[in-house]
């Protein structure tokens, strides 16, 4: 897939009415919804039902289930994400008519246009960070918009159109799309080697956060001070009328943390900065929400919000959809889900997620994503996954991909047995609700895991339970 590359922007007011092919998914739905807000006439297509399309529906949106070029209606716009390919129906249709045609982060942009937009990327964290910030400014008493790849858990709500200047945004950079946003201050949670079916190279996907931060628009750069990536981007984009402003445990850092307490469901720390200092406590777990804090704290010191008030503020975050989020209970264990991704966020998922488990058993259900990420981390994911007392393993989910000889989740199933996981590889989606609930014992931790339709395991697995299913 070729990478995104930044297009003129113009005024929401003179769009017209936009359809959004894929209207659903967790990028589009949310921008929709601002446009919704905002007062634009919205409509959508995807190819299947689903709760956010519902939701959107409810909110009065035009929506569809399915492709038919009838359903760009009077739409002047149409707004598409990278997964959607030019035999969609809808979209040759668009450019038969010679409609605009948007990629999604050129509508995001648009959006952001008149406000002090905050464009929040990294390898990493991105949606935390991004949704901590939003609600410490909410919360704070100034009214932002934002836009986030994954609903508040406080209000689930992915997207606010509010009346004050600040509009923050996650920027994905799988694509190289977050280079569209017309931010005056950029975030950088951390970067490491992802996404090479696009950008190619580790070098190439470098050098996209290098062009983010040196954009003419951004006044600061907010960076970790701990993670190697982010400490080799620091003097290429510093300097001139850009300041950086660093965050983590380093001593070195601008937002400092230490005296971590990272061992339950809560966490906190000691925070100091310039003027600053005090305790920061989280009401979700891990040493790497702590860091998320940092970079939100630093994020609303660059736009001028004291300090005192944004440690103040940060316990009210509950995180988002898909992050540690609680599911129910099966059999006497407790089930979670998370949208990890990549080897080191399972690493860290896991090892947040050990002292929560307690002396109990910590359960792993994985669904690899994409083909080429699979292919290239299969081992790194069996290390992470050899966290956890017990493994079931997936087979790949593809999203945008096609398939790749030889490539399944066998591949990261053997890993982690090689690292000595006790795993069980099924590679029939349809069989994993049943094999999971099988597994599980009285006081276990189970987490399912990844950024496909894993998700579902969980909830069909206790709904077992509640229909008294014998797994046995």
């Amino acid at each position: 897939m070729a990478l995104v590359e930044p297009v003129p922007l113009v005024p929401v007011r003179e769009l017209g009415p936009v359809h959004f092919i894929a209207i659903g998914g967790a990028g589009m739905s949310g921008i929709a919804a601002a446009y919704a807000d905002a007062g634009v006439h919205v409509s959508g297509s995807d190819a299947a039902d689903s709760a956010a399309l519902r939701q959107l529906g409810e909110r009065g949106i035009d929506v569809h289930v399915g492709h038919d070029p009838a359903q760009l209606g009077q739409a002047r716009t149409v707004v598409v994400s990278s997964a959607i390919r030019e035999t969609n129906v809808e979209l040759a249709e668009a450019r038969r008519r010679g409609l605009r045609v948007w990629h999604r982060s050129a509508a995001l942009g648009a959006l952001m246009l008149g406000r002090r937009g905050v464009s929040i990327t990294g390898t990493h964290g991105k949606t935390t960070t991004t949704g901590m910030t939003a609600e410490l400014l909410r919360d704070l008493g100034t009214d932002p918009s934002y836009v986030i790849g994954s609903p508040l858990a406080s209000s689930g709500r992915s997207s606010q159109i509010g009346a004050g200047d600040f509009f923050v945004v996650e920027a994905d950079e799988s694509d190289g799309s977050f280079l569209q946003y017309p931010a005056e201050v950029v975030a950088v949670t951390n970067i490491e080697a992802d996404h090479l079916d696009n950008w190619g190279t580790a070098e190439k996907y470098f050098d996209g956060f290098v062009r983010l931060c040196r954009q003419p628009h951004v006044r600061t750069v907010v960076l970790s001070a701990d993670d190697a990536g982010t400490r080799a981007l620091r003097p290429l984009v510093e300097g001139g009328d850009r300041s950086v402003l660093t965050f983590g445990e380093s001593a070195e850092a601008d937002v400092r943390i230490s005296s971590l307490q990272v061992d339950g469901p809560q966490a906190s720390a000691w925070l100091v900065a310039a003027d600053d200092e005090g305790t920061v406590q989280l009401a979700v777990p891990g040493r790497y929400n702590l860091h998320n804090a940092a970079a939100a704290y630093a994020i609303g010191r660059a736009l001028g919000v004291p300090g005192a008030q944004l440690r103040r503020a940060a316990g009210a975050f509950r995180g988002t959809h898909r992050r540690f989020s609680f599911i129910g209970e099966l059999n006497g264990a407790r089930v979670y889900d998370d949208y990890a991704h990549h080897p080191t966020e399972v690493r860290a998922l896991l090892t947040a997620a050990r002292p929560i488990a307690g002396a109990a058993r910590l359960v792993a259900c994985f669904q690899p994503h994409l083909f080429s990420r699979t292919r290239d981390f299969a081992a790194e994911f069996g290390a992470a996954l050899a966290l956890a007392d017990r493994v079931v393993v997936l087979d790949v989910y593809p999203a945008r991909e096609d398939p790749i000889p030889g490539v399944t989740g066998e591949l990261v199933a053997q890993a982690a047995r090689s690292a000595g996981a006790d795993v069980t590889y099924v590679p029939d989606k349809a069989d994993a609700p049943r094999v999971l609930a099988g597994l599980l014992q009285p006081g276990d931790l189970a987490l399912t895991i990844g950024a496909g339709d894993v998700t579902a395991i969980g909830p069909a697995a206790v709904a077992l339970g509640l229909l008294g299913g014998s797994w046995r």
